[in-house]
């Protein structure tokens, strides 16, 4: 991760929020992922979306695994607590961490990668407890930190970087999260700020386990098969000596998509996604009519965001396990450790 500080200068006339706060002040260090990555317009998307909120940066905490996505919380909100984890296991990381301090707003930031192959156990049963967090899943379809290979969420037949097609059927982390009970879903794309951010402070302010899908597309990995200027093409054609290698700046990608319209977005390597927004008539609150929606958009191979399901009333895990009202963090010892008549009794029940 990078600790480099951004420099502590702020125009005089930027705009407070309710709370007196600037947008600097949920900044973060400055990023170190490849210029224009996508990754880093969600970061941008999550500093607004608290800004607007004019929630305090020290009272969320940031928890993450390993891989691009998870190195983004450093670049955002500075001042909130953050706890990097091992690769797939930050759903449970969190899960205690909310059971020790519930008055804490927690960010889960994962990928494709971190989430639907290593994790994937973890992230479904975060889903089945309804941790009362926001969990991002940074989606680009390809492992970035280890040269592009293809993760779970790869569509069927799409080419990787060397040109190898990928022959498994992709696992769709919103038709997964909806089917598993998840009581709030949405899927984003990085480059649309005007309909992320909205969505980022929809997942903020939900009671219980907040599943944001967001298409990221990498700049680095996503250049096509057949280029004499790929980096594929030119190390096949390289006298290596010693090893080096260098990401162009690409431009961010930026657009808008109205809703119940369908619009195809052209990536840094020539190649299409297609992103269709959910109808003004799509009712969110039909668990089976948001599978079959999603499920008739991909089989046309288009990607539909917006918010996909919201449970209107559902029990976060604190509710569901009648756990003080005081967050454990701020319970005296004795309470917490009541002695070993209070065990007894408890084990007596159990005899």
């Amino acid at each position: 991760m990078s600790f480099i500080k951004k420099p502590k200068i702020s125009h005089p006339d930027l705009p407070k929020n309710k709370i007196g706060l600037t947008i600097r002040d949920y900044e973060g260090a400055m990023s170190t992922l490849c210029a224009g990555c996508g990754h880093d317009s969600i970061s941008t998307a999550i500093m607004q979306a608290y800004f607007e909120l004019a929630l305090q940066p020290h009272r969320v905490a940031k928890v993450s695994g390993i891989g691009c996505s998870s190195k983004t919380p450093t670049y955002f909100l500075g001042g909130a607590h953050g706890f990097n984890s091992v690769h797939g296991r930050m759903p449970s990381i969190a899960t205690g961490a909310n059971a020790a301090n519930r008055e804490l707003q927690y960010i889960g930031v994962s990928g494709d990668g971190d989430s639907l192959s290593i994790g994937l156990g973890q992230f479904a049963h975060a889903i089945r407890r309804n941790v009362d967090m926001m969990y991002l899943i940074e989606n680009n379809g390809v492992y970035g930190l280890t040269k592009g290979q293809f993760s779970a969420s790869a569509d069927k037949g799409s080419t990787a970087k060397k040109g190898n097609a990928n022959p498994y059927t992709p696992i769709d982390p919103v038709l997964l999260a909806i089917s598993l009970g998840c009581t709030f879903v949405a899927r984003g794309f990085s480059g649309d700020k005007e309909h992320l951010v909205p969505l980022i402070k929809s997942a903020i302010t939900h009671k219980g386990f907040a599943l944001l899908d967001i298409i990221s597309p990498c700049v680095t990995f996503n250049d096509h098969e057949g280029s004499t200027k790929s980096y594929a093409h030119t190390r096949a054609h390289m006298r290596e000596t010693v090893y080096a290698d260098f990401t162009d700046h690409h431009e961010e990608i930026l657009t808008q998509v109205e809703p119940g319209k369908f619009k195809e977005i052209k990536m840094h390597d020539g190649g299409i996604v297609g992103f269709k927004r959910v109808d003004k008539t799509f009712d969110p609150t039909d668990r089976i009519a948001a599978i079959s929606y999603i499920e008739e958009h991909r089989a046309k191979g288009e990607v539909v965001t917006g918010l996909l399901y919201l449970e209107p009333a559902s029990s976060e895990m604190h509710a569901v396990l009648g756990s003080s009202e005081q967050a454990m963090a701020d319970l005296p010892y004795e309470k917490l450790i009541p002695g070993k008549d209070a065990l007894a009794r408890i084990q007596a029940r159990w005899r």
